[in-house]
């Protein structure tokens, strides 16, 4: 399983962005809005999505998520006391209950920055920047 996650903040406004593949086919996107949260609070929201999203599913064995703000995926195993821990403590249940199905369950987070223009990871920086809001 694929989690790739981005978020971005345009007038105080966050765009929090998730898409799950398996292979090369999507099976899940997010999208949800927040106020007054940083750019890290809003990162490590898409990835606790994303990765909730893919521990409940059957037989997966392996998850990568993609970010481009590795220092985001870092909170989640900040084990001090940090003003995102919410997530993180969210994030470690869902990742706990993982590795109990199978001790060889393995996750990895890797670094995707925009300028390597990988179509994927560019699907979901445009998802977080260029929807707009209907009130």
């Amino acid at each position: 399983m694929l989690i790739i996650a981005d978020a971005s903040i345009k007038n105080k406004v966050a765009t929090l962005v998730s898409h799950t593949y398996r292979g090369q086919e999507i099976i899940a996107k997010f999208i949800y809005y927040t106020i007054n949260v940083t750019p890290i609070e809003a990162k490590l929201f898409a990835i606790r999505y994303g990765i909730n999203c893919v521990v409940q599913l059957q037989d997966i064995a392996h998850i990568i998520v993609i970010t481009d703000v590795i220092s985001a995926a870092k909170q989640i195993f900040d084990t001090s006391v940090h003003p995102y821990q919410l997530h993180s403590i969210t994030i470690s249940k869902n990742l706990m209950c993982f590795f109990k199905k199978n001790l060889n369950n393995v996750i990895a987070f890797w670094v995707c920055s925009d300028s390597i223009k990988w179509l994927p990871h560019l699907l979901v920086d445009k998802d977080s920047k260029h929807l707009k809001i209907d009130c």
